[in-house]
């Protein structure tokens, strides 16, 4: 049995190499995967349509894992998402016109594996940073008491 986290390292080169082929390998045909947004998919093709929607929107995007816990067949990580937003977005709330902003935002990932494989995902991040960040909401400033 492969451990988990190679299986984790295995995801984190198919993003960052955009290959599609790879990523669509390592989700398990019946994961269930969920994001910010209220985003609910089942199934290999909807998760990785999700993964390339990023892609696409951010045709540089990389991530880089800063911490890693695993525990039996669960890996979370937390990383570091940097691109820049130069195609649409497409999200729950409607597509996103590229913005030519450049983004560098945290986000936690728990997963579960079987088979070499992704059957479980949650994915967390902070949707009003990303967004301050595309410069689509305003930045907000420390007051003084």
């Amino acid at each position: 049995m492969t451990n988990p986290k190679d299986t984790a390292a295995k995801f984190v080169e198919a993003f960052n190499n955009h290959d599609v082929s790879a990523l669509r390998a390592i989700q398990a045909t019946n994961i269930k995967f969920e994001a910010p947004g209220g985003v609910r998919l089942e199934g290999s093709e909807a998760a990785t349509g999700y993964a390339m929607n990023w892609l696409k929107g951010f045709p540089d995007a990389k991530i880089t894992v800063n911490n890693q816990i695993a525990c039996d067949s669960w890996v979370v990580e937390e990383f570091t998402f940097k691109g820049t937003h130069t195609a649409p977005l497409n999200g729950p709330a409607g597509t996103i016109p590229a913005t030519g902003k450049s983004v560098n935002t945290r986000a936690v990932s728990v997963d579960r594996y079987e088979n070499e494989q992704v059957v479980e995902t949650r994915l967390y991040y902070d949707q009003t940073e990303l967004m301050t960040q595309l410069g689509l909401m305003p930045e907000l400033t420390a007051t003084k008491s």
